[in-house]
């Protein structure tokens, strides 16, 4: 017999032992371990990719608190329920009781007015405040309200999670029990989860609906299923991540059709537009880079127009970006180059001084230990250029910066070359 709950609900964990993944939050050292044993709990943020449990984790902490939980979703409320809901918060205290929570889903797509509705009452203490949010609160969260939540960054599920929940699921879930599971392959089940729970257990709900008898799981079954039950897949499967990759990748393989037809799912989808912007941004200083410089800036002023004008104008000056990134020469030669900067960095076991004649001299005593002795001031030489050494020892001719092969940085290795006479 087919419940008619969804099997992410039947599942949602019911206490901290039960909740799967992100154990550097919940596991014997985890904060919410102590925010459990203390009560303690200040406003904080919850930050991660869609299905990893967010919602989750919140409800868990109220329930064993046994504290009033309020809950918004940023999509469906505005400053009035933000309002009435900080109303009620204040009616139900009473003296020396703790705040109830106010959990609101997807906070990034409250704007700043809606934010600043949360700001007194956080203050206050009227309310603790619990945000869930895909985006990085840094860009999407008003910094009077970040600066009192703490900020917890949630992952993706592991592999060993995502086998652990499928487990759990076939196990303990009386619906399938009843039918009966058989796992023969989990390549493809992984695979079209990406890491997202919620992802894995509505492929089993489809699995489960599109058969009769016992569940067969196997990378074929699970690949023609969701071929075959697509629209219902995109409706609870969250295909965010997919749509945006799809989008990312069709710009970077230079392909603007494509890419104008993502953005199109995208913003029909109801996408934030500053989010798809944002991502042109990072997709202009990554994947254009160096072979068009002014990339960067028609894709930072995309970002900044989305954000004065909104939809549906804001389309016009998406679609304007996507078709230039796309259609523009690519290199991803400075991404390159600060990577392999920071892999030294982070891994070099050697304290490398900075070379005396390029150190500061604010003071006397650093004059006379040598500090700037002899450093050629470059725009005193002819064409603005003193060979001198700038490299600490033993890093002397290395090279992180390896042009790439575009007519623009073919001009800017010719130019290193005839500078620094073959030494980079």
């Amino acid at each position: 017999m087919q419940s008619n709950i969804p099997l992410a609900e039947r599942l949602r964990p019911r206490t901290l032992d039960e909740y799967i993944g992100q154990e550097h939050l919940v596991g014997p050292q985890g904060v919410f371990r102590k925010f459990i044993e203390t009560g303690n709990v200040p406003s904080f943020i919850l930050w991660g990719p869609p299905g990893v449990g967010k919602t989750t984790l919140a409800k868990l902490v109220a329930t064993a608190l046994e504290r009033k939980l309020f809950t918004l979703s940023a999509v469906t409320s505005g400053v009035k329920e933000v309002r009435e809901v900080i109303e009620q918060a204040r009616k139900s205290q009473f003296f020396n009781t703790p705040s109830p929570f106010l959990f609101i889903d997807e906070i990034h797509r409250f704007n700043k007015s809606q934010q600043d509705s949360l700001l007194g009452a956080v203050e206050q203490g009227v309310v603790t405040l619990i945000g869930a949010t895909t985006e990085n609160p840094s860009f999407e969260v008003i910094s009077p309200l970040l600066s009192r939540c703490q900020v917890y960054v949630l992952k993706a599920m592991e592999e060993a999670d995502l086998q652990l929940l499928l487990e759990r699921a076939v196990t303990t879930d009386p619906t399938l029990r009843e039918r009966g599971v058989e796992v023969v392959e989990t390549e493809a089940l992984f695979r079209f989860s990406g890491g997202d729970a919620r992802k894995l257990l509505n492929i089993l709900d489809i699995l489960s609906n599109a058969t009769d008898g016992k569940i067969i799981i196997s990378d074929k079954n699970v690949t023609d299923c969701l071929q075959q039950n697509i629209a219902l897949y995109d409706k609870n499967g969250e295909q965010h991540y997919d749509v945006i990759s799809a989008f990312i990748k069709s710009v970077r393989g230079s392909d603007p059709n494509a890419a104008i037809y993502y953005l199109a799912r995208m913003l029909a989808g109801g996408e934030d537009p500053k989010f798809i912007a944002r991502r042109l941004v990072i997709l202009a200083a990554e994947d254009i880079g160096l072979a068009n410089p002014n990339g960067l800036l028609l894709a930072n002023a995309c970002f900044d127009t989305v954000h004065k004008i909104g939809m549906p104008e804001a389309r016009i000056p998406l679609a304007e970006a996507t078709i230039y990134l796309a259609t523009s020469p690519k290199s991803n030669s400075a991404y390159m180059a600060i990577n392999a900067a920071l892999g030294m960095v982070n891994h070099d076991t050697t304290d490398r001084p900075v070379p005396l004649h390029i150190r500061n001299a604010p003071t006397k005593l650093m004059k006379n230990l040598g500090y700037g002795d002899n450093y050629k001031y470059a725009h005193d030489f002819e064409g603005n250029f003193a060979e001198q050494e700038f490299m600490p020892e033993g890093l002397v001719g290395h090279r992180f910066y390896q042009p790439a092969d575009n007519p623009k940085e073919r001009e800017l290795a010719q130019r290193i070359t005839t500078l620094w006479k073959g030494k980079y």
